[in-house]
């Protein structure tokens, strides 16, 4: 039989949850951080490939750095948000096939071509930027994600330093705090089933 979530647990993931603008001086421990990725990590990807990969900027140092690559209307939010996670993906995910998928590592020949191997990436990687997101407001965070900031410029300054970050490519940014309310706009529409979805 179905056992679906209480109401409270779907609205903090769902209905009530919110893209945040302000966040509270409130600081989120490192602790907690990493307990949203171990969640994160759980959820499903093709060949269980996991090509995200997440780059999490405290400290002032590194927002400083990231403040000239953010559109202007990101960075005030951003500069205040306790942390923001980078979100990328691994162009290069396929050599940990054998690791991830070890009853068929020779899935790793599925992507050998270039093209798809960039569409898979990019496919699995947003499933689980999304998944990150879930896992932070399950954990009692609060989210704010993002496009408008130069993406060359972020990964010049934040991905190709890293060991094989001359194969890793932003997706988009996610700030990630205790939000405050005070700052919300009015929740935006939705599409109702009958203009998003058929039934065949």
């Amino acid at each position: 039989m179905p056992n679906p979530l209480s109401d409270n647990a779907l609205n903090q993931l769902f209905r009530e949850a919110r893209t945040h603008n302000g966040w509270q001086d409130k600081s989120v421990p490192e602790t907690l951080v990493r307990a949203v990725y171990e969640l994160t990590k759980m959820g499903p990807t093709s060949a269980n490939c996991s090509p995200a990969r997440f780059v999490f900027i405290e400290s002032e140092e590194a927002k400083a750095k990231l403040k000239p690559h953010l559109s202007e209307g990101n960075r005030a939010k951003t500069m205040s948000a306790p942390w923001c996670v980078i979100v990328a993906h691994d162009l290069e995910f396929h050599e940990k096939i054998p690791q991830l998928f070890p009853h068929n590592p020779g899935a790793k020949e599925w992507f050998a071509d270039p093209q798809m191997r960039a569409e898979t990436a990019f496919r699995n990687g947003s499933l689980q930027g999304g998944y990150l997101m879930m896992a932070a407001r399950a954990m009692g965070l609060d989210c704010g994600p993002m496009s408008g900031f130069d993406k060359k410029g972020v990964e010049e300054t934040f991905l190709k330093p890293l060991e094989g970050g001359e194969n890793l490519a932003a997706n988009f940014l996610c700030n990630i705090g205790f939000g405050d309310e005070t700052d919300l706009y009015p929740r935006s529409p939705r599409l109702s089933f009958e203009d998003a979805c058929k039934i065949v």
